[in-house]
């Protein structure tokens, strides 16, 4: 693996008021879908586990969501 992280997802405190957080694509800016799952309303350290599965899938697949 290389030494530079592939990161294409980050988490993002909603801005509604709650303690709820969104994981989002930051090449969309979109919240991101698992199996059709849209990973929002989510804890904090829930958001960041997500964050840190996604990008390791993201890296292990040479840069590519497919």
């Amino acid at each position: 693996m290389n030494d530079k992280l592939e990161t294409r997802f980050n988490a993002r405190k909603n801005e509604d008021g709650t303690e709820y957080w969104t994981v989002y694509d930051i090449s969309t800016g979109l919240p991101a879908v698992v199996n059709g799952a849209t990973l929002d309303a989510l804890g904090m350290e829930e958001a960041d586990d997500l964050v840190d599965l996604l990008n390791a899938q993201y890296a292990r697949r040479g840069g590519t969501t497919h």
